[in-house]
């Protein structure tokens, strides 16, 4: 787990992210990549809004997009995320052990699920993109209550 698809999914985050605004919803991102050989297992983006959902987070879309997998595939992946989860992506991370998290930014939205993820053993690493924080910053001064609602405020 030394990072060296760090770039690739981080951009493919990013991209789902402004995927997401561009249909109108949150943007925040994600893919999940086996660390072993890079190959992209699933990708997504935030779609509480396009599908009236209350549970489509960003991590939780590119799980769902990742189809079913066993359980031992996900010991060997990394989840890129644009964004510093929130409690419920945090929760499965956890419960599918996925042992290595990148996040995009953490200025905008800093979950306590970071630590969470440290002491349940999942390596993390914020790497303060700054695509990642102008978009997210765009979206929460253009729509506020979309983002309380988002985060359960």
């Amino acid at each position: 787990m030394d990072g060296k698809w760090d770039d690739k999914g981080m951009e493919i985050a990013y991209e789902e992210a402004a995927q997401g605004y561009a249909e109108g919803g949150v943007p925040i991102g994600g893919c999940l990549i086996r660390n072993s050989d890079g190959h992209v297992l699933g990708r997504g983006h935030n779609m509480r809004f396009q599908k009236g959902s209350p549970t489509l987070h960003g991590e939780i879309s590119t799980l769902e997009n990742c189809g079913r997998l066993a359980g031992k595939e996900y010991k060997d992946t990394t989840l890129y995320t644009s964004l510093s989860p929130c409690d419920m992506c945090t929760g499965a991370i956890i419960m599918y052990g996925i042992p290595r998290v990148v996040i995009g930014e953490n200025v905008n939205f800093k979950s306590p699920g970071e630590e969470y993820l440290a002491q349940r053993g999942c390596v993390t690493k914020v790497v303060a993109d700054e695509k990642c924080t102008a978009i997210m910053k765009k979206f929460i001064d253009e729509r506020p209550g979309d983002w309380f609602e988002d985060i359960g405020e």
